[in-house]
């Protein structure tokens, strides 16, 4: 099963060593500084932006947009709960190594500080949190924004591989893991606001 899902056949290793031999310094801090953007500590940062955002577009708005973007601050608050819960606990099960840990020594380009914990890298949690802040923007964006917020989750997803922490399938699992509690959250968010 792991040689499908996780290893796609040496498809998951080749992809990472590809993306992650690709190094300047100004690619480096760029990669850099996509992670530390989808860092769960920023969440209360986030919030705050999304509540600015909120008063700014509902005012002397009908009450369809107040109940979108109380829909977009519920499924990010949420989430971020039941998400960050989830990456644990998957984590923990499946115990998967990190780069440095699965791969021959020196093989790995590492930038930055590394991951305190060698042996949890499936999902990726910070492609989560990234996948999280652009689907619960998701309702409220036109599209032009959500190419910008597709392209950041991209952004943060290629990070975690070019800076050593992730393969390719903890990123794709991260986001895939997020995906699936918003869309639970967002039902749930929906149908309570339905029988308001």
């Amino acid at each position: 099963m792991r040689a499908i899902f996780y290893d796609w056949g040496g498809f998951n290793v080749w992809l990472f060593q590809l993306i992650n031999a690709l190094h300047c310094d100004a690619l480096d801090r760029f990669m850099l500084l996509g992670s530390q953007l989808a860092e769960h500590s920023n969440f209360i940062v986030y919030l705050g932006l999304l509540v600015l955002l909120a008063l700014f577009a509902v005012h002397n708005k009908d009450k369809s947009s107040l109940q979108l973007w109380f829909g977009v601050i519920a499924v990010f608050a949420l989430g971020n709960l039941l998400d960050g819960a989830m990456i644990g606990l998957l984590k923990n099960w499946f115990a998967f190594p990190r780069p440095p840990l699965a791969l021959p020594l020196g093989s790995v380009h590492l930038v930055g500080s590394p991951e305190l914990n060698l042996q949890h890298s499936l999902p990726s949690g910070h492609t989560s949190f990234a996948t999280l802040i652009a689907a619960s923007l998701w309702p409220a964006l036109n599209r032009y924004w959500r190419y910008v917020a597709l392209a950041f989750v991209l952004w943060v997803g290629l990070s975690r591989i070019s800076l050593g922490a992730h393969f390719p399938a903890d990123v794709v699992a991260g986001a895939l893991s997020c995906l699936l509690v918003v869309w639970l959250i967002r039902k749930l968010v929906n149908w309570s606001l339905r029988q308001r």
